[in-house]
Order: structure tokens, then sequence, then C-alpha cells
């Protein structure tokens, strides 16, 4: 008799499956190796839309080598953020735990900094945060004023990037500044959000067959388990909240670092976005969420096989995609 195989529909991995607390991702990941640009690791964007390019397959490997190939492209408008202020963490009782902060323009920063760098000195402070927000003002596609506020990543020595924050602070950072065109990076957001949905597309689950169907409702789990325990487990798949969850992709490849006055519109601009009117990312392959939402992108935490160098792009579609 053939084994019988039947895993599961759906990962239980991601429960409880409800929406996030915030709109703004948050990263968990302890350990981020930086570029040798910036010892900042991280930069946030707003998403335009999509579109296609055609560039030289720079894959030795692959079967279309040295030939053009057609790839779908994530657009991802990134003004320059402002470094607004840092952060100095050390031990606790019970981990690690905030220490000291300097904020620009705020009253006596300036023997704050001093503060802050004789605790490095002393080995209080053993990580350092940059405080950056987002200027939403400048893009035009969102209609949003309040900025976004949050932590981002240091990577390398602590001295010295204390000392590139401090000369920075109250600065603008760019997206150039931080990532190389060509390099891998991972992408974290908060997906596009669907309401309550059945188990059949929340989960995945087996539409009933055309006999079930017939004498009561298709698009719903057979059963709620089994006689003992007295109880429905927590793994019994059901409807529920759907999307608007926090997802990390990885390994997206960087293929062009865009100036604002290099245009990217389409005609008509990107639908439900408008015009991109700043510096902008072009990621390969799709990015989690809706156009608008927020993306945060960082140095890839575990990068496959990198590419050396920029890809040779030899057109960009900027067709209407009315």
């Amino acid at each position: 008799m053939a084994k019988r195989h039947r895993p599961r529909r759906g990962s239980l991995a991601f429960s409880p499956r409800k929406r996030a607390r915030s709109q703004i991702p948050h990263i968990r990941t302890k350990t981020i190796v930086g570029g040798e640009k910036s010892p900042i690791v991280e930069f946030s964007g707003y998403k335009a839309g999509m579109t296609h390019l055609i560039m030289i397959e720079d894959n030795p490997n692959a079967p279309n080598a040295g030939m053009e190939i057609a790839v779908p492209v994530t657009v991802i408008e990134t003004p320059p953020m402002k470094l607004i202020g840092i952060r100095g963490y050390g031990k606790g009782l019970y981990g690690k735990r905030p220490l000291m902060e300097v904020w620009d323009g705020k009253e006596g920063h300036d023997s704050r900094l001093e503060a802050m760098a004789q605790a490095i000195e002393d080995g209080s402070i053993t990580e350092l945060r940059a405080i950056a927000s987002t200027q939403p003002r400048l893009v035009g596609g969102i209609g949003k004023k309040k900025p976004d506020i949050m932590e981002q990543r240091v990577d390398g020595d602590l001295k010295g990037a204390f000392e590139y924050l401090r000369s920075n602070l109250g600065g603008e950072i760019t997206v150039s500044s931080i990532f190389e065109e060509g390099e891998m990076v991972d992408v974290i957001a908060i997906t596009k959000g669907k309401g309550t949905q059945g188990p059949v597309k929340r989960w995945g689950t087996a539409i009933q067959d055309r006999k079930a169907r017939r004498s009561s409702k298709g698009r719903h789990i057979g059963t709620l388990g089994p006689w003992n325990p007295h109880r429905v487990r927590w793994t019994v798949p059901q409807l529920g909240q759907t999307g608007y969850h926090q997802r990390t992709e990885y390994n997206k490849r960087v293929l062009k670092l865009g100036r604002k006055d290099e245009d990217i519109n389409p005609k008509g601009g990107f639908p439900h976005y408008g015009l991109v009117r700043n510096d902008y990312i072009i990621l390969k392959g799709s990015v989690p969420g809706p156009r608008k939402r927020l993306i945060r992108i960082r140095h890839a935490i575990r990068p496959t096989k990198v590419l050396k160098g920029a890809p040779q792009i030899t057109y960009i579609s900027k067709e209407s995609k009315q």
C-alpha cells in the first residue's frame, strides 16, 4: 500500500494571525553586518509600484548568461531621512537597556554628547542606535505629513560609529550613502490587509467535494477536531484576520539607485500613488505591502552568492500602468 502523506494546510509559524501593532515594522535581528559606506545598516522608503526592465544577465551560470532578460522590479521612493537622535544601550539586570540618548535641537545636547562619549570610553555603553525620521512631506503620492520615527541599527567600531553619528546629527542621510547597486538587501513591511476571510483563503484548506457541498457548504473545514480533548485546539484552521501582518523577505537585489533628477515615472504616474519626485531604489521582484506602504530596507543578514558590481540595464519601462 502506498504511503499516506498529507501535511497540514497552512503554517503555524506566524500564529496568531492578527493585525500588526504598527505600520512601522520592527527589526529584532541582533546582528546586521553593515556596508563600507556607513555604519548605519538600514533605510526606509515608500512603495510606489512595479514596472519591468531589461538587463544583461550577469550570472555566469544562468542559461541566458550575457543575454538580455526581462525582470519585474519594484520602485521604492526614498527621500532623505533626518538623523534626529542617538541612543546608547548598556547592560541591565534583564539584558540590555537604554542608558542615554541625545536629541537634536534639545537644550544641553552638546554636554550630553560629551557624556555619551565618556560612557563609551568607560565601557558602560555597549551598543549604539540611530534615531531617524522619514520626511513624507517631500513625497507627493501619499498625502502624509507626520514623519515615521524609528531606531536604526549601527554596525562597526563603537567609537567610529559614534563619531559618524555625532557629525551627522541633525543632518540628512541618503539611500545612496548606505547601499550600493548590485548588493543584496532584506525588506521588512506590513502586508496588504484583507480583513476577515474564510479558512480556504486564510489557510489553504481543501474545498469540500461535490456531494459534501450539496448538503451544506463547500468552503469550510470538515471537522473542528476529535471528541477528546473536549475543546477546539488552536491549530484548527478557522476564519479570521487575513493580511496586515509583518513579513520579512530576504535577498532582494538592488538593481538601481536613482537620483531625483532621473525620471522613473510611467506615463500618467504610478497608479494610486502619483509621481516619484525624490531619490528612489529599484529592487528585483516584488515587495510586501500595498502602494504608499512604508518599507524598511536593511543589508542582507544571510546573503546568497552575490554577483559583483552593478547590473547593466538597457531599458526601463515607462509605459502607462493605467
